[in-house]
C-alpha cells in the first residue's frame, strides 16, 4: 500500500514496511518528519521521538492537528498515507530543478500508429488469425473478415484485474477495485470511439479517392 511512496522518498526498506508493527510504524513517522516534511524544529522533536514511550499516540495526535492532517492518531493507516503525500510533495518542491531534467519516459517524438492502417486483409495469416478468434469467441462468419475484426471487441471476456495497475492508492482495497473496474470501463469506450472514428476516415478517404465526374454540372465530385 505504502510502497510507491516510501520508494519515492529513498526509504531504507519500502518493500518489507510493516504498517501494523508499532516499532516501524513509529520510527517510520519519526524519519518523515525529521528528513522530509521537517514541520517542528528540531528541539520541538523530542516527544514524537520518544518512540518506546507511553505518551507517543498523544504525541503523535497533536503532531497530525499540527500539521493539519485531516486524519488522527487512530485512523494509522490513513494518517501515514497522507504524510506520504505531503512529503512526498515537499520533496519535490524542494528538488523543482532536480525533477523538471528528468528524461521522459518516451523519447521518441513519432505519433502512435493505428496497427490497422497497414492491415492486409487479404493476407492469409490474417483470414487464419481472425478465424481462429471468432471460432474461439463463437462469433458467426461472415464473408469480410474485417467485418468480424470489428466485431471483436465487443465480445466480453473476463479480465484479470490483477494484471492490470491502477495508478494511484485510495487507502482501501474495494475502492482500488472499483476505481480500477471504472478505469477499464472507460477504456473500453475509447476503444470504441476510436474504432468509429477509424470507420469514418476510411468511408471519407473512399469518396475523395474515387470521385466521380458529371461533365453536365462542369464539376468533379458526387
Amino acid at each position: 500500500m505504502f510502497r510507491r511512496k516510501l520508494t519515492a522518498l529513498d526509504y531504507h526498506n519500502p518493500g518489507g514496511f510493516d504498517c501494523k508493527d508499532e516499532t516501524e510504524y513509529r520510527n517510520c513517522i519519526v524519519w518523515l518528519e525529521d528528513q522530509k516534511i521537517r514541520h517542528y524544529k528540531i528541539e520541538d522533536r523530542g516527544n514524537l521521538r520518544n518512540i518506546p514511550g507511553s505518551e507517543w499516540p498523544a504525541a503523535f495526535q497533536k503532531y497530525l492537528q499540527d500539521v493539519s492532517s485531516p486524519f488522527g492518531e487512530a485512523e494509522r493507516q490513513e494518517a501515514l498515507d497522507w504524510l506520504l503525500g505531503l512529503a512526498v510533495r515537499y520533496e519535490y518542491g524542494d528538488n523543482v530543478d532536480k525533477y523538471k531534467n528528468c528524461p521522459p519516459l518516451s523519447t521518441s517524438s513519432d505519433k502512435p500508429v493505428d496497427p490497422l492502417v497497414n492491415l492486409d486483409s487479404s493476407s492469409p495469416d490474417f483470414k487464419a488469425g481472425v478465424t481462429a478468434l471468432a471460432n474461439i469467441l463463437k462469433i458467426q462468419r461472415h464473408d469480410d473478415y474485417l467485418v468480424i475484426l470489428i466485431f471483436l471487441p465487443s465480445q466480453g471476456l473476463p479480465v484479470a484485474l490483477d494484471k492490470h495497475v491502477l495508478g494511484f492508492d485510495t487507502g482501501d482495497a474495494t475502492l482500488n477495485e472499483a476505481a480500477l473496474i471504472l478505469r477499464l470501463l472507460h477504456v473500453e469506450e475509447l476503444r470504441e470511439l476510436q474504432t468509429r472514428i477509424n470507420e469514418a476516415l476510411v468511408s471519407v478517404q473512399a469518396i475523395i479517392a474515387d470521385p466521380k465526374t458529371d461533365h453536365r454540372l462542369g464539376k468533379v465530385g458526387r
